[in-house]
């Protein structure tokens, strides 16, 4: 018998009030049982110093120096139903909740593995194990997310925040709206426009301004954090359709952090800091056939261009890629060549397409031409605005693929019914025209990766090009229920926004 050892005694780390709690768990849930248990709820009882109802009338009469203990005691016993059958219910409950939590942290690491280079949760090395078929295209697919509701006219321009989830729209009554994409919730109206809004787009980098075009002949900048106008614009003659912020040089000054502002004392006599706008300039087309560049810290009309015939309708900007890398063949200096300048292109009623150099002289650098009908969009490959390192083609002999860069692409849609692909390099010319839309092109994106193009139309559909295959992979018929006026896509995230004839935003989740 002296060998025989007792099991040693597993101590459990609680509290005095959560022990306390248990033991009149116990007890509770000993007397629910009936009289088959009553001895042996007693008896828990007398071991565990529960307070039954004796002691409970015992205490009453009993004034001593453990009473406030016993009260103690007795708070945690009295009421509240059986406590350890609520416990034991909510053990099962919440590991549900955990359950449901750990599948949607597996599918948000799906949604946002572009951000660690295609692998969920920061590894990389999850990338190179998926199966064939299976990577991201980054494609909208219905039904859409949310369908945004609060404009009381046609939906004329929508724009993503470059950081935050917030999606900015103009429309024909007058106001700007800022939603939250990715809660589908109403946040801000901005007015200060007297008439038509007709284009709206946010500063590159943090995204601090929206500018934003009208029909009331004037521009605004707005601080997005403040809601507030901090500078109008005015100077042209007619209706201004499209509002852009200008792309900043490679090595301009005021990106390096405020560095301008920091080294010099200067002041900006009231004007807008281009190291917190991300932009010098901002650009626009108006109804008057020009287009001007606008100085933001001043306020004043830096630079016109008059190229145009009739009404200059669209505007898309590109910013600037340093090409660094080994030995280049002259074609490809060519190509790094146009790839390191920020550009600015435009089109509208003379159906022709002028590219610019963003700054410095605002030199043309193509002219590309083959449109049978008004030009509605324009779309460089949609990207920050800031200057991007990128490394430059190799030097041996490539296909026409890789000659004509996807940095280079620009894409165009028009009432003539087709979207058109151009190459800005090389002097401009037309890669491929997808004839797919039933009605007038409205708007149109270039894919980030550079394999896709993304139109919309009067034939209320939004669709999807295969570049490579050049067909149409995809169509979202009455993607809404009345004319598509304009696409925005953010350039990392996987979200799309449109706007409508039908007065309402659509998000729409990419694939």
């Amino acid at each position: 018998n002296d060998d025989v050892k007792e099991p040693p005694t597993q101590t459990m780390v609680l509290t005095e009030r959560q022990r306390s709690d248990l033991h009149a768990g116990i007890y509770e849930y000993l007397l629910s049982r009936g009289s088959d248990y009553a001895v042996a709820a007693e008896a828990f009882a007398a071991a565990s110093g529960v307070a039954t109802e004796d002691t409970k009338d015992d205490d009453k009469n009993n004034n001593n120096e453990n009473g406030d203990d016993k009260k103690k005691t007795r708070r945690s016993t009295g009421g509240g139903g059986p406590i350890l059958e609520k416990k034991w219910t909510a053990v099962p409950r919440l590991q549900r909740r955990v359950l449901e939590l750990e599948r949607q942290v597996a599918t948000n690491a799906r949604l946002h593995a572009h951000r660690t280079g295609g692998a969920a949760d920061g590894d990389r090395s999850t990338n190179n194990n998926m199966m064939p078929g299976r990577e991201r295209r980054m494609l909208p697919r219905p039904p859409a997310m949310h369908t945004l509701q609060s404009h009381s006219a046609v939906v004329t321009s929508v724009t993503l925040h470059p950081v935050y989830t917030m999606a900015a729209s103009a429309s024909e009554d007058g106001k700007i709206i800022l939603w939250d994409h990715e809660s589908g919730e109403y946040l801000r109206t901005l007015r200060g426009h007297t008439n038509v809004v007709t284009s709206v787009d946010f500063s590159p980098g943090q995204g601090k301004f929206l500018a934003s075009s009208s029909t009331d002949l004037s521009i605004k900048i707005w601080d997005v954090k403040e809601f507030t106008c901090v500078r109008t614009l005015r100077g042209h003659d007619h209706t201004i359709s499209c509002v852009k912020f200008v792309p900043p040089p490679i090595g301009a000054l005021f990106l390096e952090k405020q560095q301008q502002k920091t080294n010099t004392n200067e002041a900006t006599g009231g004007g807008i800091d281009p190291s917190e706008a991300g932009s010098k300039f901002i650009v626009t087309a108006s109804r008057d056939a020009t287009v001007k560049f606008w100085d933001l810290e001043t306020g004043f009309c830096d630079h016109t261009i008059s190229d145009h015939s009739d009404w200059v309708r669209c505007i898309a900007v590109r910013g600037a890629k340093s090409m660094i890398g080994g030995s280049k063949g002259k074609e490809q200096e060519e190509q790094a060549s146009s790839s390191s300048l920020a550009l600015v292109a435009t089109s509208g009623n003379d159906r022709t397409i002028y590219v610019y150099d963003a700054n410095d002289k605002r030199t043309k650098v193509c002219e590309l031409r083959g449109h049978d009908h008004v030009v509605e969009a324009l779309s460089f490959l949609c990207s920050s605005l800031l200057p991007q390192k990128g490394s430059a083609a190799p030097s041996k002999s490539s296909s026409a693929a890789s000659t004509n860069s996807t940095w280079d692409y620009l894409a165009s849609g028009s009432r003539d019914r087709t979207v058109r692909l151009w190459t800005v390099a090389n002097g401009g010319s037309c890669l491929m025209t997808f004839r797919a839309h039933e009605n007038w092109v409205r708007g149109v994106l270039v894919h980030p990766s550079g394999n896709h193009i993304i139109s919309c139309g009067d034939d209320r559909s939004i669709r999807v090009y295969d570049i490579k295959s050049n067909r149409c992979m995809r169509t979202m018929e009455d993607a809404h229920p009345h004319f598509v006026t304009s696409l925005s896509m953010h350039p990392t995230l996987p979200i799309m926004v449109s706007g409508g004839v039908d007065h309402t935003v659509k998000c729409w989740q990419l694939d």
